[in-house]
């Protein structure tokens, strides 16, 4: 009952990050009533339940019958899945709730910054607080001072290769969300005398994950700039999930 719960929640969240990430880039309110994108009609409460709608409707406005994207369907349906899955992995934890704010900002990046190359500096605020509150119940001040630490350490190093990779290309090489974001990294991985390292292991993992990518992009539009930011906290996410696999990894090298 709990996971079903959990599921519906990831459901009806996802339903609502798509609606913050679609219209707080383009300075559009999120409190007015949801509409069709083709013929503009509000939607009526029975056509906006998430993952329901849409496949009772057959993925198509219930007024003018024009085809909506499938985006929203997987977006609501990953973050449901999300949710469930951290819960049977981690269970009721402190640590399942600092990864279901991950997984929040995760989806609210994916949209953001592979539809608009930006990363909202709210989503990022907002948090950078949540975790410092759930990391002082998880272990007390202690915690907090040293994954903000964490965060500070790996926000200065980004910032120095984004300085580097600036002075050498001639153009800006890294986005300031992206810059922000590690310190997300940073703070979320850091633990009382470990967390550095294991935020530059995510670092290179993110980098890894993106290069298929941008290979593909490069040679199917010939562009060489890639929104890294989804990169970035997918890795944040894997590293943060299988922490002790990463860290035994290190010690191990």
């Amino acid at each position: 009952m709990i996971g079903l719960l959990l599921f519906i929640i990831g459901a009806i969240l996802g339903s609502f990050y798509f609606c913050l990430a679609s219209r707080l880039p383009i300075h559009k309110s999120i409190l007015g009533r949801s509409e069709c994108d083709s013929c503009h009609q509000s939607l009526k409460w029975y056509e906006l339940i998430p993952l329901v709608s849409y496949l009772i409707f057959h993925g198509k406005c219930h007024h003018c019958h024009h085809k909506i994207g499938f985006e929203y369907f997987i977006i609501e349906f990953s973050c449901a899945l999300l949710f469930l899955a951290g819960y049977l992995y981690l269970g009721l934890t402190v640590k399942y709730f600092i990864y279901l704010v991950l997984i929040s900002l995760g989806i609210i990046i994916f949209i953001t910054d592979f539809k608009y190359m930006i990363i909202l500096d709210s989503s990022l605020l907002i948090s950078a607080i949540s975790i410092t509150v759930l990391k002082y119940f998880e272990g007390g001040i202690k915690y907090v001072i040293w994954s903000i630490f964490f965060g500070v350490c790996l926000f200065l190093t980004i910032y120095l290769i984004k300085l580097i990779g600036d002075f050498i290309f001639k153009k800006e090489s890294l986005g300031g969300g992206d810059i922000k974001l590690s310190f997300i990294i940073g703070l979320a991985l850091g633990y009382p005398y470990i967390g550095y390292e294991i935020g530059l292991i995510a670092l290179i993992f993110a980098s890894f994950l993106a290069l298929p990518y941008a290979l593909a992009q490069i040679y199917l539009t010939k562009k060489n700039e890639l929104p890294f930011g989804p990169f970035l906290i997918a890795s944040l996410v894997i590293v943060f999930v299988f922490y002790e696999k990463f860290y035994n990894l290190l010690i191990f090298f």
